[in-house]
């Protein structure tokens, strides 16, 4: 069986590819990470009304283009590339894939075409102290309120959290342990008692933020899907957007290469061009093996992801593991082999490295990954 993309995807890189090198170049990246939402907002909408990235997994029914995983995946390796600052993966791979899990059909009817047009900024709120993102760390708590729900607790390193106009929530209810009594609701990002509080961290690249619930009250209709039983929809939403996190890698471990090998070019040192040193070549062949299986794994989730659904959390925890430590390890070499400038603010590699930093741990670490991953194939079992 051949794994490649057809046609029409190749063609749908190659126009993301383009954009990207005119609309995020380091220079470009530099100016919006340190805009006051984190990214530019006239990029943003075009993204959203010209390019239509938003709508890729959003179905037809609800104002999406009807495509799929394997789309999405060639589009955010082209994204982790460029290191583009956007409230995609927060809008698309988290918030739109909980909506089309989770949701009911007025609700996909009320936010999908938002989020798919580009006007929709959105969220989701899952992980707390520690970053754990099992249920056994989530301590937000939700109970039945006047017409609705009451919701309580923190919520840390949510994506975009300080900006988005919808954020998706998950609590349990009082007393629940375990998988059983999750629910997700669909909050306002302006809603009373909703605390936003951004984080600053390594990455100013993809912004972070704290979120308190003071009993905010939300309506019937904001909780998705039946009340309590919402585990097995968060844990796929979870799985999908760990799979276009490690294509994300692949794009930024493959840009590190790249720098690397046209520095190593043009770098002379006693006489001759640095990247005629055996142990230059010997970083960049190393980095090269490196991106070559970080994709091979990367593109199989995304596979997996669109034909294989009953496969996803294995797949999804092996490609996070490992294009996790790929991206760190090739962003590190990039930094020595670019030597003392690699870490000015003028070069990108640093810039890369912060972003390979910062992903490590979102949506649960390499170790935690490779744990998963031996339950599934029954090495270890659970106490």
């Amino acid at each position: 069986m051949r794994f490649a993309f057809d046609e029409a995807q190749e063609e749908l890189r190659s126009a993301a590819r383009a954009f990207l090198a005119d609309h995020s170049s380091g220079d470009q990246v530099r100016k919006a990470m340190a805009s006051e939402h984190g990214f530019d907002a006239a990029v943003w909408e075009r993204i959203g009304a010209e390019l239509g990235w938003p709508s890729v997994i959003v179905p037809e029914a609800y104002g999406g283009v009807g495509l799929g995983h394997v789309e999405l995946v060639g589009l955010m390796e082209e994204m982790g590339y460029a290191l583009l600052c956007a409230p995609f993966f927060s809008s698309v791979c988290l918030a739109a894939n909980a909506l089309l899990l989770a949701g009911d059909e007025a609700q996909k009817q009320t936010w999908l075409p938002r989020i798919a047009e580009g006007e929709l900024i959105a969220t989701l709120a899952f992980a707390e102290r520690g970053g754990e993102p099992g249920p056994a760390g989530m301590h937000a708590t939700w109970r039945p309120g006047p017409g609705g729900y009451v919701l309580s607790g923190s919520k840390r390193y949510v994506i975009d959290g300080a900006r988005a106009d919808l954020i998706v929530v998950a609590a349990r209810a009082d007393g629940s342990r375990g998988q059983d009594g999750v629910s997700l609701f669909a909050v306002p990002g302006d809603a009373e008692g909703l605390e936003r509080r951004p984080r600053v961290t390594m990455d100013q690249t993809r912004r972070q933020a704290e979120i308190e619930l003071r009993d905010v009250h939300v309506s019937a209709d904001a909780c998705l899907g039946e009340p309590g039983l919402a585990w097995s929809a968060l844990q796929e939403t979870l799985d999908l957007a760990a799979i276009a996190l490690a294509a994300e890698q692949v794009g930024g471990a493959q840009r590190c290469l790249d720098l690397s090998v046209e520095y190593a070019k043009q770098r002379q040192q006693f006489g001759r061009p640095i990247g005629s040193f055996q142990a230059i070549k010997h970083k960049c062949a190393n980095m090269l093996l490196q991106v070559e299986s970080a994709r091979s794994a990367a593109y199989y989730a995304g596979w997996v992801a669109a034909e294989q659904p009953r496969a996803i959390p294995e797949h999804a925890s092996l490609a996070r593991a490992y294009c996790s430590e790929a991206f760190f390890a090739c962003a590190a070499e990039s930094i020595q082999i670019h030597g003392g400038v690699g870490f000015t603010w003028e070069y990108d590699p640093h810039l890369y490295l912060k972003r390979a930093r910062a992903s490590e741990g979102l949506l649960g670490t390499p170790a935690w990954h490779r744990e998963r991953v031996a339950h599934h194939i029954g090495l270890i079992h659970e106490p």
